[in-house]
């Protein structure tokens, strides 16, 4: 697609608006569905695991599509590869929004979930053009807290959609939001690469420089942080509609309300972050996330193998989880990201790539696991918060003392 004139005017709240709705991009296509799974699962006449693949599919696509969504722009620029991830998007929505099977719907959403990945990883890439590595974590802390409206709001939203019409008009509405996502990038974005690598696609620079940041220690240590920090969430995610329909009775709409609550708790993070970000390093902001999300899953799964199968058991501690997880994201992205200013653009893609595989593979376990009880999603979560605070203790403490 064509570039927009090489004019950038400084960073402004409509260009941050901008970057919080792309970066949106990727949990709003999950989490605004998830009250119809049920309701998909009979109307298509698959089962749960049949269901739960289209989100291990999607995630399966949005990582994949990572890797290269950052090399090609680290040549060709942001803004046009932005673009085409939004037109592949709106297009794969439809074909969502009229698949006849649970088939096609997997296919579909692979394929959107090849067109959603562009916002995130791009997304977070322009706010490393923009605001440098000083001002970014606290601008990604501000940003990750306002996107968290869309696991706040598409629940319930969509639960409503899906009580009010079907399961089909939650991929309407995504239709309508990338449709206007594309003109609205194509109207505000510039392009922000300004230093474009004319051999960052080629095969061989790709993987030299993937090798790169996985020998760098503090990056190593962040990236396995960060993605397993997500993966325990994405087991919440991708359990939540069946524990609490299924199991504990609620309605899609009640499912979404309770769901909100728990994205609560990723706000509080992430505007605690933000403030804290001024006086403090991510390193010691991202120490606090670990620790308060690991007590979080270790509560959980606790309270799951005395058999205590109540909401409750299962929304304060994973309130908790989502706090420390509104810590880690942010500041592992800025940690992540600082050091590597000519590979923004692949730092990005591999971190997307490893939180996205990870969570896959989680959402997979908990889909195959899935029993009358809460166990299996517990220990799931559990296992992501554990493996973070491992990783962190592991590499990227020592890494720190060093500095």
């Amino acid at each position: 697609m064509p570039s927009k004139p090489d004019s950038q005017a400084a960073p402004g709240l409509g260009i941050a608006v901008l970057l919080t709705t792309l970066v949106a991009l990727g949990p709003l296509s999950t989490d605004f569905y998830l009250p119809s799974l049920p309701a998909m699962t009979a109307a298509l006449g698959t089962d749960v695991a049949g269901t739960q693949l289209t989100l291990s599919i999607f995630l399966g696509g949005f990582a994949i599509g990572q890797l290269f969504y950052g090399p090609l722009s680290d040549r060709f620029g942001r803004r046009p590869l932005m673009l085409t991830g939004l037109v592949i998007f709106l297009v794969a929505s439809i074909a969502c929004a009229l698949a006849p099977n649970i088939e096609t719907l997997i296919v579909a959403r692979f394929v959107q979930a090849i067109g959603a990945c562009a916002g995130p990883v791009l997304g977070r890439t322009v706010v490393r053009d923009l605001y440098g590595p000083k001002d970014s974590a606290r601008m990604l802390s501000y940003i990750s807290a306002a996107m968290a409206l869309a696991p706040l709001l598409g629940p319930v939203f969509g639960g409503w959609l899906s009580v009010a019409f079907s399961w089909r008009a939650t991929f309407v509405f995504l239709i309508i939001y990338s449709a206007l996502q594309t003109a609205a990038t194509w109207r505000l974005l510039a392009e922000s690469n300004r230093h474009p690598d004319p051999t960052a696609i080629q095969p061989r620079r790709i993987l030299a420089n993937y090798a790169t940041l996985l020998r760098d220690t503090t990056y190593r240590g962040v990236l396995m942080c960060n993605g397993l920090a997500y993966a325990g969430m994405f087991a919440f995610i991708s359990g939540a509609p069946f524990v609490f329909i299924n199991l504990f009775g609620f309605s899609p709409q009640t499912m979404g309300l309770a769901f909100g609550l728990m994205v609560s708790g990723f706000i509080t993070g992430t505007m605690s972050s933000g403030r804290l970000a001024s006086r403090h390093g991510p390193d010691v902001i991202l120490t606090a996330g670990v620790g308060v999300g690991s007590a979080g899953g270790v509560v959980m799964l606790l309270m799951a193998l005395v058999g205590w199968q109540h909401p409750a058991a299962v929304m304060v501690p994973m309130w908790l989880v989502t706090c420390g997880i509104g810590f880690i994201m942010p500041n592992a992205t800025a940690i992540a990201l600082a050091p590597w200013p000519t590979m923004a653009g692949a730092a990005a893609s591999l971190m997307g790539f490893s939180q996205m595989a990870l969570a896959a593979a989680f959402g997979i376990f908990v889909g195959h696991s899935f029993t009358d009880s809460t166990v299996p999603m517990a220990a799931a979560i559990s296992a992501g918060m554990g493996g973070s605070l491992l990783s962190y203790l592991l590499w990227v403490r020592p890494a720190s003392r060093r500095a």
